[in-house]
């Protein structure tokens, strides 16, 4: 999925993202930004996740509009071992 940020130059703009655990078990996931302007973007309530057994959690995402061109990272979730699952 893509998340679009707008806004105005020099502005930061901040998104949530939400992560749904369906399963039994809890999950942990720690994330990092990669790509051409990750730089531009951060994490700023940290790049770890726990998310209880049937709950969400929620991933700020925030940016920081420095040109007036379209900027591009990518979200990169990978699971941490919680409750004995990988």
């Amino acid at each position: 999925n893509t998340i679009e940020f707008t806004g105005t130059l020099h502005t930061t703009v901040v998104k949530q993202v939400r992560l749904k655990n369906p399963s039994n078990n809890t999950l942990a996931y720690n994330a990092i930004l990669v790509g051409r302007d990750a730089a531009d973007f951060s994490l700023p309530k940290g790049s770890s996740v726990t998310i209880p057994p049937l709950k969400q959690g929620f991933l700020n995402v925030e940016f920081t509009i420095r040109f007036l061109h379209p900027a591009e990272a990518v979200l990169i979730l990978f699971s941490n071992k919680v409750d004995g699952v990988d």
